[in-house]
């Protein structure tokens, strides 16, 4: 039951948008950007954001040498390379906003560890080079094999390294954190613990129905002129017409350690594994593809076997020759289609969506948000 002085400050809106992760505040962003005296509001399920956005690896990039030729394949050159001009214009902007200290950027370069399966990758370096010449001016990917022993991996293992300059790191936490304190300091209204369950378009708003969290009997209906659905994973619960699924995919961290002699953003098997230097720990994630069946959950939990391959790879890769241990391992839920391009458009008058963001979130999702608030405003 809402009092009289709920009703005049805390139901309607210009904007609401749904999912409080790294899209749903970038959109908030742009939109108070873009139009300052616009009343916008952000609803997110979870206290924290509920699906990758404070759970992923923290990895500044734009895809490996091997992702991007399996994404060539996939998608045809011209697609691939927009998507790669996107992830680049978003890391970009997301850097401008926040300034690299707020987010914890560093650009200590990237690295494709090349195992055997991997090696027809060297035959494409310098085609890749050339294709992405228009958008970085210079050589991206470079052969370094000689960091194969002074990064102390196993030589049986890794018959090659790919390095590439322009990837970096970031602090996840921090990120979202400064995000939000953007958002909130521009005048944004963010409220947590709201899981909205449906939505009602009307001719001249929209309702979206929020279940009162104290009172699960009791709804409450806010009310917008435009709602903007940037929920990713889980988006299929609202629009279940939406081509996407849920991918699951697991990040662990190790322990402190008396050395770790790289820095910088490791891949390989197409970027389906990952690991990075976080201070004198090593975060090391993924391994979706050996269950991609079991991983297209948005239940959040962690895979025996996924967790037993990654454990071994750290042991018989990364550090064949000093001890490591783990000190916790999570989960995030990310979004996939047929291809990897996001879906960012209007599915009717009163709504838009931003989602299904492959895995790149971290990249996109500054400029999906920009996307979104110029839709929204045209």
């Amino acid at each position: 039951m809402l009092s009289f002085w709920e009703k005049q400050s805390f139901v309607a809106y210009d904007y609401v948008i749904v999912g409080g992760g790294i899209v749903g505040l970038s959109t908030a962003i742009s939109l108070q950007e873009k139009a300052p005296k616009a009343r916008v509001l952000v609803l997110e399920r979870g206290l924290l954001p509920s699906g990758a956005s404070t759970k992923n690896a923290g990895f500044a990039c734009f895809g490996s040498a091997t992702e991007l030729i399996s994404d060539i394949n996939t998608m045809g050159e011209e697609a691939a390379l927009e998507l790669v001009k996107l992830r680049w214009e978003g890391l970009q902007l997301l850097e401008r906003r926040l300034g690299k200290e707020r987010m914890g950027f560093e650009r200590l370069g990237g690295y494709e560890l090349i195992r055997l399966p991997e090696l027809y990758a060297l035959n494409f370096i310098d085609k890749l080079n050339d294709w992405l010449e228009p958008i970085f001016e210079q050589k991206v990917f470079l052969e370094r094999p000689e960091l194969i022993s002074l990064f102390g991996f196993n030589k049986k293992e890794v018959r090659h390294i790919i390095g590439n300059p322009f990837e970096g790191q970031i602090h996840t936490g921090e990120t979202l954190k400064n995000l939000y304190r953007m958002a909130t300091a521009m005048g944004v209204e963010v409220i947590t613990g709201a899981e909205v369950h449906s939505f009602q378009e009307e001719e001249n708003k929209v309702k979206i129905w929020v279940r009162n969290p104290v009172n699960r009997s009791e709804e409450f209906a806010y009310e917008a002129q435009q709602l903007i659905v940037c929920t990713n994973a889980f988006t299929k619960k609202l629009l279940p017409q939406l081509p996407l699924k849920p991918g699951r995919g697991m990040v662990l961290v190790t322990k402190p350690m008396a050395e770790v002699p790289f820095k910088g953003t490791f891949h390989y098997d197409e970027g389906f594994f990952y690991f990075r230097n976080v201070g004198n720990r090593v975060l090391f994630g993924g391994g979706r593809n050996l269950a991609m069946e079991e991983e297209t959950t948005t239940e959040f939990g962690i895979n025996a076997r996924i967790f037993d391959r990654l454990k071994k790879d750290l042991k018989e890769v990364i550090f064949p020759n000093q001890p490591t241990e783990i000190e916790m391992a999570w989960s995030g839920i990310m979004a996939f289609g047929v291809d990897k391009q996001p879906i960012v458009q209007r599915v009717s008058p009163r709504m838009l969506v931003g989602v299904r963001m492959g895995g790149m979130g971290v990249a996109i999702g500054s400029k999906v948000g920009e996307t979104l608030a110029l839709q929204v405003l045209a």
